[in-house]
């Protein structure tokens, strides 16, 4: 259990300017840290290589690695590839993204989303967007799975089949993606979910589901045919969950700005259940423009995928995927994983 949290913008640190995890030649997103047995802290993050673009190259090309620092805000080194690609024959084959690492009794429980296609890789240079076939049916394929250890350095191990599928006529029937799990000291979860629905041939708006299980193992159960928020009022992505003495709280992308009052900004949100939730009074969580050491501000083109690191209950930093340029992901040429100290 960890504490509650009003006002994350207003106790946001600078960040170190060499801080987080970046690797030459790739694109990193999705950092998500732990500390290890040894430790130190470890950074579990998606990376593919520039060679595809941005965006949809992750969907045909994304692995999940382990990063190393001595400290939260990093550098981070690359240390291993963690979950690669292992064939198109397995539901998670093609494709590892979204990792999401934590820890439960002496396990450590690595979630992610994982994809797969029957299609050739893209050769070098060939130009590759969303109309292509490899994405379209990526996409897809796009569902919620858990990887286990004893250690933080493995070996994990892998499903053959996703913790999350899809269900027919639900608002989840497209894909299941971006995990957000709350897992409890007795091995049950609470786990919050990104998903689409299927509307004709194509996906619908993006929602957010919630699912039960008493167990980490599984199985996972969907107690609503309903996403948390109304797609039609709220639209919003990448959450992050936590337990509270009072329940639950989460924060999450706000993809229009309708909300925190800042478009990508992001936004606060608690519940006593899990399944009931409300915005924060002050609902705007973080902004796309930051402060760094040096005395700078820069406005991001992108700044998501936000996961916050407790420590003995308290939460001390925010971790964030972020992207240079104007906005847009096509538009970007550098990404990482950017850390910001959290003050008290």
């Amino acid at each position: 259990m960890s504490a509650t949290i009003e006002r994350l913008s207003e106790k946001l640190l600078p960040a170190p300017v060499n801080g987080g995890f970046r690797m030459e030649g790739y694109w990193v997103w999705c950092g998500s840290v732990i500390k290890g047995e040894d430790g130190r802290f470890h950074m579990f993050a998606s990376r593919w290589p520039q060679t595809l673009p941005m965006h949809p190259g992750w969907i045909m090309a994304s692995e999940i690695v382990r990063a190393v620092s001595d400290t939260p805000e990093g550098p981070y080194e690359f240390q291993e590839v963690v979950l690669s690609a292992r064939g198109a024959e397995y539901w998670d084959g093609r494709s590892t993204h979204n990792p999401h690492i934590t820890k439960c009794g002496d396990t450590y429980l690595l979630y992610y989303m994982g994809s797969t296609h029957p299609l050739p890789e893209p050769a070098p240079g060939e130009i590759v967007g969303l109309d292509d076939p490899r994405c379209i049916v990526g996409r897809a394929n796009k569902r919620v799975g858990l990887a286990t250890s004893k250690s933080v350095f493995g070996p994990w191990k892998r499903s053959d089949s996703p913790i999350l599928p899809t269900r027919p006529d639900k608002f989840d029937s497209f894909l299941t993606s971006n995990p957000a799990p709350c897992v409890h000291e007795d091995g049950s979860v609470l786990l919050v979910y990104k998903a689409r629905k299927y509307e004709g041939h194509v996906h619908g708006k993006m929602t957010i589901g919630v699912a039960k299980a008493a167990h980490y193992e599984g199985p996972y159960v969907r107690n609503s045919d309903e996403p948390l928020f109304s797609p039609e009022r709220f639209h919003i992505e990448d959450p992050f969950i936590w337990k509270t003495p009072n329940g639950y709280e989460l924060i999450a992308k706000d993809m229009e700005g309708t909300i925190c009052g800042e478009k990508h900004g992001g936004v606060h949100a608690y519940s006593k259940d899990g399944q009931q939730w409300a915005f924060s009074e002050s609902p705007k969580a973080y902004s796309r423009t930051v402060a760094w050491e040096d005395g700078t501000v820069q406005t991001m083109g992108s700044l998501e995928r936000p996961f916050l690191l407790f420590q003995d209950g308290k939460p001390t930093h925010l971790f964030a995927a972020v992207a240079n340029g104007p906005g847009g992901f096509q538009q970007a040429t550098r990404t990482w994983n950017m850390c910001i100290p959290i003050g008290e």
